[in-house]
C-alpha cells in the first residue's frame, strides 16, 4: 500500500518511470500532510490557559482533521487503483460487439471511479484550507506558520486533484453529467484562491500581533 510507505520509498514511487502512483496520489499525500499540521497545532492548543476559550472549536477542528488525514491517505491508494481500473478496462477485447458493449460499459465505470476519487481529495482539501484560517486565530499563536503550511499543501493537493478530474472528463461520454462536473471543478478552483488568500492573511495578521 502506497500511504503505508516511508516518505523515502513513496518518493521513489512517484519517481520510477510508471503511471502510478501520480499526480492523484501525491495530491492526496499533501491533503493529508496539511491535515496533519493541523492536527499539530490542535494539540499544541489544547490545555493552555490563554487558549481555554477555544477549547471546543479546536477539538472539533482536531477530531474532523484527524478523520480527513485518514481519508486522503485511503485515497492516495484509491487514486493509483482507479487509473489501474481505466487501464484494465482499455486492455479488454473488442472484437465482437457484445465484447464492444462490454468494454465500453467497464470503461464507464472505470472513468467515473478516476473522476469521484480526485473530487473526493479535492473537497477534502477544501475543507482543510477553511479549516485552517478558523485555526490561525483560535489556534496556538507559536505555530500559525504551521497552519498556513497547511493550508498552502491543502491547496496544491486540491488544484492537483483537479487537474486529475480534468484529464479524465473526456472519458464521460454524458454531455450533461460532464458539464455538471466541469461546473463544480470550477467552483472548487474559485474557492481555492479565496480560501488560500485567507489563511495566509491570517497567518499575517496573527504573526504580526494583530
Amino acid at each position: 500500500m502506497l500511504s503505508k510507505m516511508t516518505v523515502e520509498k513513496f518518493a521513489e514511487a512517484l519517481a520510477a518511470p510508471t503511471p502510478t502512483p501520480g499526480g492523484g496520489s501525491a495530491s492526496a499525500q499533501a491533503g493529508a500532510m496539511a491535515a496533519s499540521l493541523l492536527q499539530m497545532m490542535c494539540d499544541l492548543t489544547l490545555g493552555r490557559e490563554q487558549y481555554r476559550a477555544h477549547d471546543e472549536a479546536v477539538q472539533a477542528i482536531r477530531r474532523r482533521a484527524e478523520g480527513l488525514r485518514k481519508d486522503l491517505l485511503t485515497l492516495v491508494d484509491r487514486d493509483a487503483e482507479a487509473y489501474d481500473a481505466v487501464v484494465r478496462a482499455l486492455r479488454l477485447p473488442k472484437a465482437t460487439d457484445a465484447e464492444k458493449d462490454g468494454r465500453a460499459a467497464a470503461l464507464g465505470r472505470a472513468n467515473l471511479f478516476a473522476i469521484e476519487t480526485p473530487l473526493a481529495i479535492a473537497d477534502a482539501c477544501a475543507a482543510l484550507m477553511s479549516m485552517a484560517s478558523e485555526l490561525v486565530y483560535k489556534g496556538n499563536v507559536n505555530v500559525v506558520s504551521d497552519a498556513g503550511t497547511a493550508a498552502l499543501l491543502a491547496y496544491a493537493g486540491l488544484r492537483g486533484a483537479v487537474l486529475s478530474v480534468r484529464v479524465n472528463l473526456k472519458g464521460v461520454k454524458e454531455e450533461a453529467h460532464a458539464a455538471k462536473i466541469r461546473d463544480r471543478v470550477r467552483r472548487l478552483e474559485v474557492d481555492s484562491e479565496k480560501l488560500r488568500e485567507e489563511a495566509l492573511t491570517a497567518v499575517y495578521v496573527r504573526s504580526n500581533g494583530r
